[in-house]
């Protein structure tokens, strides 16, 4: 799948219950957002542990304004979401 730079991109795992309700978080908020799976991708997990100085924490979610937030909480993420 090709990037696209107007989406947001969270890096997960699927046993990760914070990954599970950030997506719920982009999905009440509607957002358009690519899901993936460290545990499956070797180089995103990779990219992870550079963005977190060395620790592999999910849900790591990049914003197409350069931003990026780790473990936000439901307010955070609200908060980013709405502006």
């Amino acid at each position: 799948m090709e990037p696209n730079p107007d989406q947001i991109v969270v890096y997960s795992t699927t046993w990760c219950s914070d990954c599970r309700r950030a997506k719920r978080v982009l999905d009440r908020h509607g957002a358009r957002y690519r899901w993936i799976d460290v545990d499956q991708d070797e180089a995103a997990a990779d990219r992870v542990i550079s963005i977190n100085r060395g620790l592999r924490v999910v849900p790591t979610i990049l914003f197409p304004d350069g931003t990026i937030m780790t473990e936000p909480s439901d307010e955070e993420l609200t908060r980013k979401l709405v502006g």
